[in-house]
């Protein structure tokens, strides 16, 4: 194997690749030419490295130098100083803060340095398009090992000693979900995983797909002998070209190496696995309707019992878990249980990965161990709220999660806290809100999500949730009545209650959650007509104060001209005119312009 003085790890993740990290890899590669080095530095194409918000990202190996937000542009004086003379670019590195020195290492970033990776522990270190790359750092070392020295039952107990919780919402224990399926009487089995990833604001299984596919296969492949089923499925949206394309190149390049597919490493065991592309249907998340969609129905959930391992495909035991699940169960086997079960709280084991977005500095991919506290994600990882705006609640769990206050900061991270706070863990979202945000106009934000993408088979869910959100849209535009606060408590409670499934029975919980910890803020949209954070636009109206300088500034970038003054004198709003979207505010450098209630 030829051997190089330097690596440089170029992400290609979804969202780098969309800022130019493949334009940044061209680039590169022409200038290491043009500088004689391509025998002794390699460019390698990663997964996404998770810090997002600062693609497109170059990390050079060894001596682990983060750069970031690297454009084409960049690439001749980073060739030239840091590859050919090995003087490290201060100017392309991560600045903490103003007034604050770069920092050179990957690993002494905050957003880096707190994680704890199992999953992702492959995410920026080798090239995803090559298997080579992945059985190099130990890949399909816990197949061979499962294949060759354990018995379905004893790769089962381990799985069931290890802790190993669903990581696609519900938290159902692992193995004994696998044991339930092997016990099914049924000589055909399927395994599928579910990478039908919907919520908005998270990537968690994309970027696991993108980063890392061959993790996925492998543990399939394990959970394929362990129950006894000869085929698997990936169901994975449309919406992720480029997890299909590498997923679809992992598949064929572990067919080639004996891995997948006839008589796997010779053990005449066989066990294919088919793609199966999605169209974008929220429902489809849920298992039950997920199974119609795979068999080319319409995805629809149905009443459980029976549960899919003993009613699945084709009416045949059929074990689901998602992307993340799926991705820990190589390293279980090969490092063991016990391993596992030290990382993590008595009944949350291991990591979680999260989407960490919204009004936060460092937005991006973080892996965790569970217990960890929600303050050490948002102020150590996410570096805190952006715009030095006050911290005020982070929705968890998706749009059918919940939303946690300030008081719930040192809240543990894991499955029970989370549902004691009135969250969820869901597949990983994390919105991160600050004070101005209007908690009822966000409540209403998810729960419209949730009634567009309502499958509408049950009536609570389909009715119920329409209803919700017509009184929360009375609410947020000042037309809302007193009564109206406990209708929408009492049909919150009736749709969890009655909805069909998991979606249905979740939908209300932002609604819910929000009434929980910010009942005043309904209050004073209702009573007062009055939106605290000044989003709501029925309830507030913008004005220009005596400190406007005349500069005109707001006049010429009024995109409805609802503004009136001549230059050196006061101007003012033309409120019948104005459509409330903050242009002014955006742009006079005098903040002479302010968010005032209505009268």
């Amino acid at each position: 194997m030829k051997e190089y003085r330097l690596h440089t790890l170029i992400c290609a993740g979804t969202g780098c690749v969309a800022c130019g990290a493949l334009d940044v890899k061209e680039e590169l590669e022409k200038e290491i030419v043009k500088q004689g080095l391509e025998d002794e530095v390699k460019v390698v194409t990663t997964g996404c490295q998770g810090f997002c918000e600062r693609g497109p990202i170059v990390i050079v190996q060894p001596g682990d130098i983060f750069y970031q937000r690297v454009s084409k542009e960049d690439i001749p004086h980073l060739v030239e100083e840091h590859l050919l003379k090995g003087r490290p670019v201060k100017s392309l590195m991560y600045v903490p803060g103003p007034e604050k020195p770069p920092i050179p290492t990957m690993m002494d970033i905050g957003f880096f340095k707190h994680q704890r990776l199992l999953v992702l522990k492959n995410r920026g270190r080798l090239d995803p398009e090559n298997i080579e790359e992945y059985i190099g750092f130990d890949g399909y070392r816990g197949l061979e090992k499962a294949l060759a020295e354990m018995t379905p039952e004893e790769i089962i107990k381990e799985i069931k000693d290890s802790g190993l919780r669903g990581r696609g919402g519900a938290g159902f224990p692992t193995g004994l979900k696998w044991e339930l399926c092997r016990k099914s009487p049924d000589e055909i089995k399927y395994i599928v995983c579910n990478g039908d990833e919907g919520d908005p604001g998270a990537f968690m299984d994309r970027s696991i797909l993108e980063a890392d596919p061959h993790a996925v296969i492998e543990g399939m492949i394990i959970g394929g002998k362990a129950i006894g089923a000869h085929k698997g499925f990936i169901y994975v949206r449309n919406e992720y070209p480029l997890a299909v394309k590498r997923l679809k190149i992992a598949l064929s390049q572990a067919e080639e190496y004996g891995l997948l597919g006839k008589d796997i490493l010779g053990t005449g065991f066989d066990f294919p696995i088919e793609v199966i592309q999605g169209a974008g249907a929220f429902v489809c998340g849920e298992e039950t309707a997920l199974l119609k969609s795979v068999e080319g129905k319409v995805g629809r959930p149905r009443p459980r019992p029976p549960y899919p391992t003993e009613k699945g495909l084709w009416g045949k035991p059929t074990n689901i878990n998602n992307v993340e699940t799926w991705a820990n169960v190589p390293a279980i086997i090969l490092r063991s249980a016990e391993w596992f079960s030290s990382i993590g709280t008595e009944k949350s084991k291991g990591t979680k990965i999260f989407s960490l977005v919204g009004k936060i500095n460092n937005t991006g991919l973080v892996e965790v161990p569970m217990g960890i506290t929600l303050r050490e994600i948002v102020f150590d990882i996410g570096g805190g709220i952006a715009d030095d705006e006050e911290f005020k609640g982070v929705q968890l769990g998706g749009p059918s999660g919940g939303i946690l206050t300030e008081e719930h900061l040192d809240t543990s991270v894991d499955y029970e806290s989370l549902t004691e706070a009135g969250a969820i863990m869901g597949s990983g979202g994390m919105v991160v809100l600050s004070e101005n945000d209007c908690m009822v106009d966000t409540a209403r934000y998810f729960l419209n999500f949730i009634q567009e993408e309502s499958c509408g088979k049950c009536t609570p869910c389909r009715v119920g949730s329409k209803r919700m959100l017509e009184i929360l849209d009375r609410i947020v535009e000042g037309r809302a009545e007193e009564d109206d606060l406990k209708k929408l408590k009492i049909l919150a409670e009736k749709v969890k209650k009655y909805s069909l499934c998991g979606l249905g029975q979740t939908a209300p919980n932002p609604v819910l959650t929000t009434l929980r910890y910010f009942e005043d803020e309904y209050k004073a949209h209702i009573e007062e007509k009055r939106c605290p954070a000044k989003v709501c636009k029925n309830l507030f109206k913008y004005v220009i104060t005596d400190r406007c300088t005349g500069c005109t500034f707001c006049v010429r970038n009024c995109p409805t001209d609802a503004i009136e003054g001549e230059v050196g004198n006061k101007h003012k709003i033309i409120q019948e005119d104005c459509t409330k979207c903050g242009t002014c505010l955006e742009v006079c450098p005098v903040d002479a312009v302010e968010a005032v209630d209505n009268e």
